[in-house]
């Protein structure tokens, strides 16, 4: 469907002042040219500068990139962990009209390899300790001319097999410290970066100038960052845009936390730089988050974290997570949504509405927090049948979630077959959900992980978060498995906090509440660890596969 526009009397307003990114870094080095950037440094020490010092290194890595031969619409790719390097490039790269192209460390060569050639990227930039994988990469991007080493080492005590190589802090060193920054068409791509589900090749999502810089706004403000805040970026920088953090962060002339390369076994680290430099605001993902809750309990003195907002994606966060923050710590978890196709954030769970302040009870309030929460200002959402019909907004009737909007994608690029992507210009998310009475939206299941048995559905994400709350419970999966009777019934994958099994009565109890008899589980199964995809969510294509045989044979 095409949207008819609507010309009314043209503004007197500066309708020509191009939303750029480079718009919100010039600003708040030159306002607030004092305020720190904490960085990881390549030994595992802490080092820190500031906006001023960070923007006249911007600067010159953008001419240095000029001096390579980098024009406007050319792509270039990085290959990097949450460090300064890589937050400098979220600047100079779009600053100069090209695409910052977000490379996905975890994914295969082969895969990194398609990115690189269908984004045709010319030049890539690799940190050192990521040399290995930029050589993997090489065989498979014949049309990459130029690798860029980052590293404070001289390039003559690197090595590598890698050819056409350049030092970048040689080329800063080089490069013109001053820059007339261009006007870029705020509708051009300011970065790109590839979905990496799976099925099929991963998909490529291109990022506007204006697309961003909406998003940035939106972003602080249903966060609240300010200039006394400390945003830690946590999620990766090299996918989904670190969800926007590090622009959100610029834009309100907030200190930053860089950690660098850190382990999810190990996210200690993270703990203690947050108590260090008092970071208010952070985002990661519950597999992140848990650890460090676990970290945390060791603790003789637990850190006061009252004032933190800690924005958790990819996977509903656990109740029982959400309240030790919250109880241990003051920190609040804010659960909010989205996708690599929507910039990502669409929804956010904050502060319970104040009509609801007086009328929820504790429990209630709670409970509401397992939603991903209420659309945010700009975004548009439906929730569909299999029809395409739009669904009653009464907190049962379920549906597909369709979305359009500024940092919505239209289309995927390159991809002649993506229609069934779209429909009426909303973007099928492919998430099952509802949204209740007061404007809440909760996810109750992906389409193609959601049980259904004997003609009904079981959302696993509910029955998965249900589980986390058994305290012997420390990961669940819930995967639908063919049965020869019920069409589907939920199997549970579990591990636990020791290591030892628990028996199916012991699961079930804590689901009796929550479901009917029916839809209680038959069987669970207890492993080291779960299978998970390149970006940390469940890999429940992987767990279906492996288990799809259960109930062969069965009838009963």
């Amino acid at each position: 469907m095409t949207t008819r526009i609507v010309k009314g009397l043209p503004s007197t307003h500066g309708d020509h002042y191009q939303l750029n990114t480079t718009s919100l870094i010039r600003h708040s080095a030159r306002t607030y040219p004092e305020q720190e950037i904490v960085f990881r440094t390549p030994s595992g020490g802490w080092d820190r500068y500031t906006y001023g010092e960070a923007y006249a290194r911007i600067k010159r890595t953008a001419n240095a990139l000029k001096q390579l031969g980098i024009e406007p619409a050319d792509v270039v790719g990085i290959l990097d962990w949450n460090s300064k390097r890589h937050f400098e490039l979220y600047w100079a790269i779009p600053g100069i009209a090209a695409v910052m192209l977000q490379m996905n460390l975890r994914l295969s060569p082969e895969d990194l390899g398609y990115v690189t050639t269908h984004s045709e990227a010319s030049v890539v930039l690799v940190d050192e300790t990521l040399l290995p994988i930029a050589e993997a990469l090489a065989p498979h991007t014949p049309d990459v001319k130029a690798w860029v080493v980052m590293s404070d080492k001289p390039l003559s005590e690197i090595s590598t097999t890698l050819e056409n190589i350049y030092h970048l802090e040689e080329l800063i060193e080089a490069a013109d410290p001053e820059i007339e920054w261009p006007v870029i068409d705020e509708t051009s791509t300011y970065s790109a970066c590839y979905t990496t589900g799976t099925t099929g090749r991963p998909k490529g999502i291109y990022y506007s100038h204006r697309g961003i810089y909406l998003h940035t706004l939106s972003l602080a403000s249903n966060i609240s960052v300010r200039s006394d805040d400390t945003v830690m970026l946590i999620t990766p920088m090299f996918h989904g845009q670190c969800w926007g953090f590090a622009q959100a962060a610029v834009y309100s002339a907030s200190k930053i936390v860089l950690p660098g390369r850190y382990m999810a076994e190990d996210t200690s680290l993270l703990v203690d730089v947050m108590i260090s430099e008092d970071v208010t605001v952070a985002n990661g993902a519950p597999a992140i988050f848990q650890p460090m809750m676990d970290y945390i309990k060791t603790l003789g003195t637990k850190p006061d974290f009252s004032r933190a907002r800690l924005l958790s994606g990819a996977t509903e966060p656990a109740l029982s997570l959400m309240r030790d923050f919250h109880d241990i710590t003051g920190a609040d978890i804010i659960h909010g949504y989205g996708a690599t196709e929507t910039t990502p954030i669409v929804t956010t769970n904050g502060p319970v509405k104040p009509s609801l302040r007086g009328v929820l009870t504790d429990d209630e309030k709670w409970d509401l927090k397992r939603c991903q929460g209420l659309p945010v200002n700009g975004v548009d959402i439906r929730i569909v049948d299999a029809e395409g019909n739009d669904v009653p907004h009464d907190g049962v009737s379920q549906g597909e979630v369709l979305m359009r909007g500024p940092w919505i994608i239209e289309s995927y690029y390159k991809l002649d077959d993506d229609a069934d992507k779209f429909l009426d210009g909303y973007w099928r998310s492919g998430d099952v959900g509802k949204i209740d009475k007061n404007g809440y939206l909760k996810l109750t299941d992906r389409i193609k992980d959601v049980v259904k048995s004997g003609g009904e559905w079981i959302s696993s994400i509910d029955m998965e978060n249900a589980i986390l709350g058994h305290p012997k419970i420390k990961e669940a999966a819930v995967i639908g498995v063919a049965h020869p009777k019920w069409q589907e019934r939920p199997v549970v994958l579990a591990v636990t906090v020791d290591g030892e099994d628990l028996p199916l009565e012991d699961i079930n109890r804590v689901l009796i509440d929550k479901f009917a008899k029916w839809q209680l589980p038959d069987t669970v199964l207890f492993l080291d660890a779960l299978p998970r995809t390149s970006v940390g969510k469940l890999d429940k294509k992987n767990m279906r596969a492996q288990h799809a045989d259960i109930y062969k044979g069965n009838s009963s």
